[in-house]
């Protein structure tokens, strides 16, 4: 009923920017905490921004002061701009979207966008 789909991943230099974006469709639901998560290959998928539906916002402190999590609730859609990016960024980044769906809140993942910082 409900989908999360990232996009804006891709090749970019050391240096560069990225602009990536999550989209949540379907119907009668209600979304509530969305974040952005990465994979590195051969590491843990580790947190990076979360953003509430108020606006407050966390990043984890590798990405402090170079990516920006922000959110647009009348569509249903989240955002990380990447600034400054560093090799060590690489990783497949993925959308999770908590929902509400009727009574429930479940967790929902996107299929996730590579992102790959190299020169």
């Amino acid at each position: 009923q409900v989908q999360v789909v990232e996009s804006g991943g891709g090749l970019v230099q050391p240096g560069g920017s990225l602009r990536l974006s999550c989209a949540a469709s379907g119907s009668d639901f209600r979304i509530y905490t969305m974040a952005w998560y990465r994979q590195a290959p051969g590491k843990e998928r580790e947190l990076v921004a979360t953003i509430s539906t108020s606006g407050n916002t966390g990043y984890t402190d590798s990405v402090k002061g170079r990516f920006t999590v922000s959110r647009d609730n009348a569509k249903n859609m989240a955002y990380l701009e990447m600034n400054s990016l560093k090799p060590e960024d690489t990783a497949v980044y993925f959308c999770n979207v908590e929902v509400q769906i009727v009574t429930w809140r479940y967790n929902l993942w996107g299929q996730g966008t590579q992102v790959t910082v190299s020169s």
